[in-house]
């Protein structure tokens, strides 16, 4: 199930445009902006694995995590808000 499976508006996040000692409060900023619903269209340059347990543990159920692309050359995630 992704953003454009369900009409749900992805907004973009390049967090390679993010200094990195802002990154992940910038995200979870984003997050906490998203209504239930509404998706954020992640991009970075690695597969961000210690963030998505952060997530998990701060959002549990009410955060779907898909993965659009996940190459060594990154990732696109769409983090989508369920409720």
């Amino acid at each position: 199930m992704t953003a454009e499976t369900h009409d749900i508006p992805a907004y973009p996040f390049d967090a390679r445009g993010v200094a990195k000692r802002f990154r992940h409060a910038a995200i979870f900023g984003a997050l906490e902006a998203l209504g239930p619903g509404e998706a954020m269209r992640f991009v970075n340059d690695h597969d961000p694995l210690p963030l998505l347990a952060q997530l998990d543990a701060r959002f549990g159920e009410a955060l779907q995590i898909e993965y659009l692309q996940r190459s060594p050359a990154g990732v696109v995630i769409d983090f989508i808000r369920v409720a």
